[in-house]
């Protein structure tokens, strides 16, 4: 295999691709890339058996060929090699070659045909979407998907088609995360559960322009994103999803309508007095016209007053303040709304139109002040 191509283009491919790189496998052919020149395009393959990305390199095939080289090196190699035209020449006995201007690398891959492909998707069952919707429903949600792997179905995001809405939904046991996209033609009905870590690095690798759209396709098992020269293909998490619409209450006796930015910056100050993994509450006391906010830890003690639109009863409660933090840095609301009912029950931000859904369970202050 003979080919070359821009450092930049093949840079990208290597970086897009890498993502699906396990970090610990059995298996040393998952470890690397592969690169596929057999069919008249430069084709980059990385693969982990539970997440697999492709994407196109622009470039010119000098000899068809395969090969898979190690990922890490391969991305090093690319990466600290000088701005130019790279060559890349493999031999029979897969030893490689990489070049670029004065610099020469040589190092030994293996036989392309040992590597695990993507699998064959059909297509039939397509969703279409903005690359910066998509871009943008990730991030507002994904902080609160779990990172234990005890309860799976914690690890992904909802999402659940129907219509023309498409809902995503995360949740870890202490906060929900919704939010409700208008799609701009109708589907089936339709839930399948993402995970987290596929979601991430589709995130990172979208360029997510609101002009360029991403192609969703489904199978029982399996959920493919196409973009611009890339695909993703990922298994699903396999399991039937909280039944959330039973976590979700419209009755409140207190709700608060507060100017978003002064309480994100507030209980942002307040966390200077807790120590990472410290779980100190921030105490909310809620009365006519204001919102007192306040926190004790060993460090010191904070407290500060917000001006309010309240109707219904006063109310003190204490929350994790990272979880307000978390909600309240992805809504883009110049005023955000609370619902509340008591201090043992949680607390839902929302917009009127319930765009966006956010419910916070509350913590027990009274034995942890």
């Amino acid at each position: 295999m003979k080919l070359k191509c821009l450092k930049a283009n093949l840079l990208n491919g290597v970086q897009t691709v890498s993502k699906a790189v396990p970090n610990k496998t059995t298996m040393s052919i998952l470890e690397c890339i592969l690169v596929d020149a057999t069919s008249g395009i430069i084709k980059l393959t990385a693969n982990d058996m539970e997440l697999g990305i492709e994407t196109t390199v622009e470039g010119d095939i000098l000899e068809k060929g395969i090969i898979a080289l190690d990922a890490k090196i391969f991305l090093e190699i690319v990466r600290k090699l000088p701005e130019g035209e790279i060559l890349i020449h493999t031999d029979d006995s897969y030893k490689t070659s990489i070049t670029c201007g004065k610099a020469k690398f040589n190092i030994i891959g293996k036989s392309g045909e040992d590597f695990s492909y993507l699998p064959e998707i059909e297509k039939d069952n397509q969703l279409i979407i903005s690359q910066f919707t998509l871009k943008e429903v990730v991030r507002q949600t994904i902080f609160s998907i779990s990172d234990n792997d005890n309860n799976k179905l914690m690890t992904g995001e909802l999402f659940d088609i129907n219509g023309d809405e498409l809902k995503v939904v995360s949740l870890d046991g202490h906060r929900i995360s919704i939010r409700k996209i208008q799609l701009k033609d109708s589907y089936e009905p339709r839930k399948v559960v993402v995970p987290g870590k596929t979601l991430n690095e589709v995130s990172k690798i979208l360029p997510g322009d609101a002009q360029s759209d991403v192609i969703i396709s489904f199978t029982p098992k399996h959920i493919v994103f196409e973009f611009d020269n890339t695909v993703v293909v990922s298994r699903l998490i396999e399991g039937e999803y909280f039944k959330i619409d039973q976590m979700l209450s419209s009755d409140y006796e207190t709700k608060v309508k507060i100017n978003k930015k002064e309480f994100l910056n507030c209980i942002d100050r307040a966390t200077l007095l807790v120590k990472e993994g410290d779980k100190k509450p921030i105490i909310i006391n809620i009365t006519d016209g204001s919102m007192e906010l306040r926190i004790n830890s060993v460090l010191g003690s904070m407290n500060e007053d917000i001006d309010i639109e309240k109707s219904g009863k006063d109310l003190m409660i204490g929350f994790n303040p990272k979880f307000l933090i978390d909600a309240l840095r992805v809504i883009e609301d110049e005023e955000v709304e609370l619902y509340m009912v008591n201090p043992k029950a949680p607390c839902f931000i929302k917009n009127p139109e319930e765009s966006y859904i956010y419910l916070i369970l509350p913590v027990n202050f009274s034995t942890v002040s």
